[in-house]
């Protein structure tokens, strides 16, 4: 069986995390020994959408934590029943899934109720109750399925007010004064029983050990509306068994009944077990239709999401659960961080300018080669995390890897980069918010917690009648996540500079980092292209000075 495994970026995912958690994807499931789902977990930007509707490649599915849920259970996989089924069916399908309740439906599908072993039991031992059936509304068919009876005759007509369930074995000189018009009756194959039966106008004859009755009284039965059936059955048996006909209905818990999707996560299901004392809860689907049932048992698991980590090695950059998930592999082109694993991993963590480009070099070393599509998608993230080439962090792997990439996707380079940067730099209907949640990450340096945008642009002043909303944002998102510092970067991809917008309790001492004078709450960085190697570098020595 294979085994999933989740591939992710980090959170607020640009063009590299996304596409580089595609094709490592790609590259596992043609090992044939994973099931690997490429996950993100955020919205793609604009430049990313480019880059995956240019090369005719889906999107990741969202996520939002790696948490365990009860999808990811092994709870057990029960059809409902409907509600008219007997108890003794109901007890016999509990015994061949091996499991103590059933959840109930109705017409329409939708859950009912449910009911236990617990419930039937009760049911089998009330024997004081001769009307139940009657009071239960239990279907003819029922009582023919539990006593595996052929019917003689079935009315046209149903018959209302069922009364008690009795067996004629009496003399009949002893029992000619009582009445049994609508009642249930029991007896053997004896001509003046049948006839004393009809006679009191019973709404049932159920005639035990395969008896039969004589036409001229079947034809009474037919005209005076009394159903008569006959099942191979002693009249013990019958008398033992009847009451397993009542439809399950009668007995199942509808009132205060805790139900859990498959969506909900395990502490909370946990959560709410703990403060209730049923046995087994319905589990429904996203359609709300039922899908099985749960217990307290299907909780102790030691079952884990397994988790690869591309493009990041932070935890506050990660998805939300992580630590209680198994992480298998780690591949990144950042500072080596704070994200914690209970085993040995793959770890590779190379000085380059791409995620991608470590990527494409698995394919290359392993004797793989990606498909078109890949290819094109892995070129395009190199592109766009090194700047085209003109990032500080770029090398000459990154290169490399460019030029054997592209010629797989049959590429034009030049073009290519040209058309992403402008679709990925385009500022139509952008909001700051939008604008501050395209490329954010947050950094833990020296303690102090920092968030870092950075907005690419090939026409900068395009943003200047902005500022003023996109500095009093900044001030609000600091405030609220408690950031020490946030700082925005508006990178001017062809003049190769960056103007860094600051909010924060020493932003005038981050400009002086970067050798600048903080003017209007920002400064000018020329040749700050790269958020990893020229911004966080100087943060850190910066705010490891202070007192």
């Amino acid at each position: 069986m294979k085994e999933t495994v989740y591939i992710t970026g980090h959170k607020n995912p640009d063009s590299d995390s996304i596409c580089a958690a595609l094709a490592y994807a790609e590259y596992k499931n043609g090992s044939g020994n994973y099931n690997a789902i490429p996950v993100r977990l955020g919205n793609v930007s604009l430049e990313t959408k480019f880059i995956l509707e240019y090369f005719g490649v889906e999107e990741p599915m969202l996520i939002d934590t790696l948490r365990l849920s009860v999808v990811d259970l092994d709870f057990d996989k029960i059809a409902p029943v409907s509600s008219d089924i007997s108890l003794r069916m109901g007890l016999n399908i509990m015994t061949k899934n091996n499991v103590n309740s059933l959840p109930v439906v109705d017409r329409d599908d939708k859950l009912q109720g449910i009911v236990t072993v617990s419930d039937i039991i009760h049911n089998y031992i009330d024997v004081w109750d001769n009307t139940i059936l009657g009071k239960s509304n239990t279907p003819l068919d029922n009582i023919i399925e539990t006593l595996s009876a052929s019917p003689i005759n079935i009315p046209k007509v149903k018959r209302t007010d069922i009364g008690s369930i009795s067996i004629i074995a009496m003399d009949l000189d002893s029992i000619k004064d009582n009445s049994y018009e609508n009642d249930i009756l029991i007896c053997g194959d004896r001509r003046e029983v049948h006839e004393f039966i009809i006679n009191n106008n019973a709404a049932l004859m159920i005639i035990t050990g395969n008896g039969k009755l004589d036409e001229d009284l079947l034809q009474r039965a037919i005209q005076d509306n009394i159903a008569v059936i006959s099942t191979p059955n002693d009249t013990f048996t019958t008398s033992r068994l009847i009451t397993q006909s009542v439809p399950i209905h009668h007995t199942m818990t509808t009132e205060n009944l805790v139900v859990f999707t498959i969506d909900d996560l395990v502490d909370d299901v946990k959560e709410l077990m703990s403060q209730s004392r049923f046995r087994s809860y319905p589990v429904i689907d996203l359609e709300k239709r039922v899908v099985g049932l749960i217990s307290r048992y299907h909780l102790i698991s030691s079952v884990k999401k397994k988790v690869i980590l591309v493009d990041h090695n932070e935890r506050s950059q990660s998805v939300d659960g992580l630590e209680d998930s198994e992480i298998l592999e780690i591949i990144d082109h950042h500072r080596v961080a704070d994200v914690f694993t209970g085993n040995p991993v793959y770890f590779r963590n190379e000085p380059v300018g791409s995620t991608s480009t470590i990527i494409a070099s698995i394919y290359f070393e392993n004797g793989r080669r990606p498909s078109k599509k890949i290819a094109g998608i892995l070129a395009a993230a190199i592109i766009s995390d090194t700047l085209y080439l003109k990032s500080p962090t770029s090398t000459n792997t990154d290169k490399m890897m460019l030029d054997r990439l592209a010629k797989i996707a049959d590429m034009d380079v030049e073009s290519f980069s040209t058309d992403m940067f402008k679709a990925g730099t385009s500022l139509v209907g952008r909001t700051p918010e939008d604008l501050l949640s395209q490329d954010f990450k947050t950094f833990n340096i020296k303690e102090e917690k920092v968030g870092i945008s950075q907005v690419y642009t090939m026409d900068p002043e395009s943003l200047s009648d902005m500022k003023d909303d996109l500095f009093k944002t900044m001030e609000s998102k600091a405030k609220e996540n408690g950031y020490s510092l946030f700082l925005l970067l508006l990178t001017d991809i062809f003049n190769e500079s960056s103007e860094i917008i600051v909010v924060g309790e020493h932003k005038a001492l981050v400009a002086k980092a970067f050798g600048e004078t903080l003017q209007n709450n920002s400064f000018n960085a020329p040749g700050v292209l790269s958020r990893k190697k020229q911004v966080v570098p100087p943060l850190t020595n910066m705010l490891s000075n202070l007192v």
